[in-house]
Order: C-alpha cells, then sequence, then structure tokens
C-alpha cells in the first residue's frame, strides 16, 4: 500500500481545525465515474468548496491512498454524528459506469470496472488494518468499520447506499461483513504493523538533534495520536533519520534505533557531536 499526502489545506474543513477522538472507520464511494483521485483533490481543495471533506481518497487506477486530512481531523464525510468519531475514507469509482438515478448505474465495460473496484477494495482493506492497528481498534467489534449505508442505518450518516451499490452492481461478491474479515486477517498477517509507510514520511541524512525539554514522549509514529513506545527524560541528543508531517505544522523524526518517532517541535538541530541515538 502506498500512502501520498495531499492534505487539503485550503478545503474549510481542514481550516475549521476542530478534532476527534477515533471511534471508528466509515467506507464510502464517491457516487460518480471518475477513478483518479487527484480529479477530486484538485476540485475539493479550494477554499470556496465547503460541500464535503474527507480523511482519503484511494484511487481506482493505481490502489494510491492519498491522504486529504490528518487522520485525527474532523472530516465533512458522511453528513451525520459520524463526523465526530469516524474517519472516512472515499473509494473512487470506474469511469466506464453511468448512473441512471439513485445509485442504479449501467456499465459499458464489466472487465475493467471489476478491476477498478478490486484494486480500491485491496488497498482499502491495508488501509483499514493499518489505521486499526495504529488506533488500537478490533475490525469485528460491532460499530468500528462501517459503510456509509451502515452509518444511515444507525442515525449517524446521510441517507447513502455506498460502497455496497457498486459492489452489487458490479457483482463482485463484496459485502462489508467479508470486508471486516480481511482487515482482521490482513492485521494478523502483519499488514497493520508500522513498518507500512504513512503519508509525508521521507528519509532524510542523518542529522542529530537535542532535546529542549525534560520529558518528551516517544511514539508508534509520526503524531501524538499513536501510541507511545518509552518516554525520555533529560536532555539529551538523537539521531534522526527520517522525517514526517504531523497534525498542524508539526513535524516528526524517527531515532536511528527506529524504536519510534519524537516531535521536532521540542529539539534542536545541531552538529559536531558523534551520531548516537
Amino acid at each position: 500500500m502506498k500512502i501520498v499526502s495531499e492534505i487539503m489545506k485550503e478545503n474549510p474543513c481542514y481550516k475549521a481545525g476542530k478534532k476527534i477522538k477515533v471511534k471508528g472507520l466509515m467506507l464510502h464511494s464517491v457516487g460518480c465515474p471518475q477513478p483518479d483521485a487527484a480529479t477530486f483533490i484538485k476540485s475539493w481543495n479550494r477554499a470556496e468548496y465547503k460541500r464535503a471533506c474527507v480523511h482519503a481518497f484511494i484511487d481506482g487506477n493505481n490502489g494510491t491512498v492519498y491522504q486529504t486530512l490528518p487522520w485525527n481531523h474532523r472530516g465533512w464525510h458522511c453528513g451525520g454524528a459520524g463526523n465526530n468519531e469516524y474517519i472516512g475514507v472515499e473509494l473512487c469509482e470506474p469511469d466506464c459506469i453511468v448512473y441512471t438515478g439513485g445509485s442504479t448505474f449501467s456499465c459499458s465495460d464489466l472487465g475493467k470496472a471489476r478491476k477498478v473496484v478490486q484494486r480500491t477494495y485491496e488497498s482499502a482493506v491495508e488501509l483499514f488494518a493499518y489505521l486499526c492497528a495504529q488506533y488500537g481498534m478490533d475490525p469485528m467489534k460491532d460499530g468500528v468499520i462501517l459503510s456509509h449505508r451502515e452509518g444511515h442505518a444507525r442515525g449517524i450518516a446521510s441517507d447513502h447506499g455506498d460502497p455496497e451499490h457498486l459492489w452489487r452492481g458490479l457483482q463482485m461478491g463484496y459485502t462489508m461483513t467479508g470486508f471486516r474479515k480481511d482487515v482482521k486477517k490482513a492485521m494478523e498477517q502483519g499488514n497493520g504493523k508500522d513498518d507500512l509507510k504513512d503519508s509525508g514520511r521521507t528519509e532524510t541524512q542523518p542529522y542529530l538533534v537535542r532535546v529542549s525539554i525534560p520529558n518528551l514522549n516517544i511514539r508508534k509514529g509520526p503524531g501524538t495520536h499513536y501510541g507511545k513506545t518509552g518516554r525520555y527524560t533529560g536532555v539529551g541528543v538523537f539521531t534522526i533519520v527520517e522525517e514526517a508531517d504531523g497534525q498542524g505544522a508539526a513535524r516528526w523524526g524517527r531515532l536511528k534505533s527506529r524504536s519510534g518517532w519524537i516531535s521536532l517541535d521540542y529539539t534542536r538541530k545541531i552538529s559536531g557531536e558523534n551520531l548516537q541515538d
């Protein structure tokens, strides 16, 4: 799974800056024949676009995940109370379908359409396994993973039928029950571990930083929403080998020992000392 950071900083939802305590994940599909995630990002990443904002799009051409909001940012993805607790992810749809009314559509190339949907489904399984691992959630627990349609049935989302309408219309055999089982299986196989590349991560030439506060949390990933792997007490020197964007304008650095990440906001870059960790 490839995650690319494309945070929509011009969208009013991002600028609102509200945070959530993540309770679960909600799966959507875009509801129009467009497999290209970049098309949505370009359209939605504008100050005047006040209709919606999601945490990620999954591209139908190659399965790439484009993260468009920080995971703990309150999105505008389901038209209900689910926005207060759920990360929302959109599956892009094949360009060979034509909607004929509501969730009903025709398809001019069934083979092509199924390949697009298979691609997005498989990436969604990996992404949801990753997020469940990061937030300590059990995908089989009631309410942790929902579709937009299931969210509506629970009274926390607007009246939509996605993404099941797409799977059903193309006779894919996919169901949300099966999806949750696939996420669980992916976690058991290790696809949810932290060795997956997170959004915005870039390797860097190793450099030294000096910690500027007496207590600094070391976390599993680049952000305060990740669990702690430890805490450093004292003012020490660390070697940073990888960088990543966190929430807002924060920057995070991965330690040379690979034991975790620290916030670079509480460090000062230095030179002239032996590299250490």
